[in-house]
């Protein structure tokens, strides 16, 4: 793995494919430098995955695609047969990095399709390694019709809370909940940000702050327990978030406090939405059957090397929680809003597609 800091760059570019190797923005790092690494290693991926090198469901659907790009040009199959058995055992490692969002297993389960399509070794190397270069191109563009599509929910002079990062830290770049806060803007409409710390790894502090000041936005930073205060206080219009999951129930899988904030925003009149693309819909799950991925306490009893609890203590630290369709006002994505009753205006939507 080769690390190097650079100038930043006027569009944040999280993961991309350069020289057969896979480049990405060290987020781990921000905001306080920088930081591009290069892995050339599927496993390298697969660490950068689970350790929130890389996070945000678009961007680790698209860095497994990556990561199985790497494993077909490490694997030393000579048959298609051996060739396919290297990619399901890189398959298997990267998914089981982040069983929460679907779109790491939709990511990887793309790239296994076009893969079994091939009919040589080499065609199936070049049809896994176009595949994921096509997948983050395309990653870009749906964000940029998610954020149009959005853009009108929003008016001018709107506050717009959010939680955690959906912006292009999230996804290849531009967002998904950013992206439609950078659309409204776009279209010309003066929107104000309130982001919420999202603790207890600080990805609205480290990272939405960080893009939305590095892209010109007004962003105000809050504490995760001033949620109740900015609302009550008439401070915000309207919240938009991302997610992690959505099943065809409306049920939202997003990063733990999502569903505080939704709760807050119902009680104050505040409409609440997500915004996500279709890749990040399971249409199979009931909601009483996404695993919550639990991680490690450590993140929890304390902040750096600095101890922050008592030693030994318990720790519930979930990394994502649900919020239940009666309290989102809409669904964006990148084939238009769904608003309920959300089984049916979500099954159009993929009708659509």
């Amino acid at each position: 793995m080769d690390e190097q800091p650079t100038k930043i760059p006027s569009l944040l570019r999280t993961v991309e494919w350069k020289d057969n190797k896979v480049v990405m923005i060290d987020q781990t790092k921000l905001p306080n430098e920088l930081v591009f690494v290069t892995y050339h290693d599927y496993n390298q991926v697969a660490d950068a995955i689970r350790t929130l090198v890389v996070r945000g469901a678009p961007a680790i659907g698209v860095s497994g695609a990556f990561g199985m790009a790497l494993a077909v040009l490490q694997s030393k199959a000579t048959t298609k047969d051996e060739l396919i058995s290297d990619l399901k055992k890189a398959k298997e490692i990267l998914f089981q990095t982040r069983p929460t969002a679907v779109n790491l297993a939709w990511g990887l389960e793309k790239i296994m399709n076009v893969a079994n399509s091939g009919n040589s070794v080499d065609q199936i190397k070049e049809l896994v390694i176009n595949k994921s270069k096509k997948m983050a191109d395309e990653d870009i563009q749906i964000n940029k019709t998610m954020g149009k599509n959005g853009s009108e929910l929003f008016d001018n002079n709107d506050t717009i809370m959010t939680h955690c990062n959906a912006g292009a830290l999230a996804t290849v770049a531009y967002g998904t909940a950013l992206g439609v806060i950078r659309a409204a803007k776009e279209t010309g409409k003066n929107v104000k940000v309130i982001a919420t710390e999202t603790r207890p790894i600080q990805q609205g502090s480290r990272l939405t702050a960080f893009e939305l000041k590095h892209d010109g936005f007004d962003v105000s930073l809050i504490p995760d327990t001033a949620v109740g205060y900015t609302m009550a206080n008439d401070l915000v219009n309207k919240v938009v978030v991302g997610a992690d999951r959505i099943v065809r129930t409306g049920h939202v899988f997003n990063k733990i406090g999502t569903y505080q904030v939704a709760t807050m925003a119902k009680q104050h009149g505040i409409p609440f939405y997500v915004a996500a693309p279709l890749s990040t819909f399971d249409m199979k799950s009931d909601a009483k059957d996404v695993i919550i991925e639990m991680r490690k306490g450590s993140e929890v009893t304390g902040i750096g090397d600095k101890k922050t609890a008592p030693d030994d203590v318990n720790v519930i630290n979930p990394a994502f929680d649900m919020t239940p369709p009666e309290l989102i006002s809409g669904i964006i994505t990148e084939k238009g809003v769904a608003t309920p009753p959300y089984d049916e205006s979500i099954q159009k939507l993929f009708e659509a597609n």
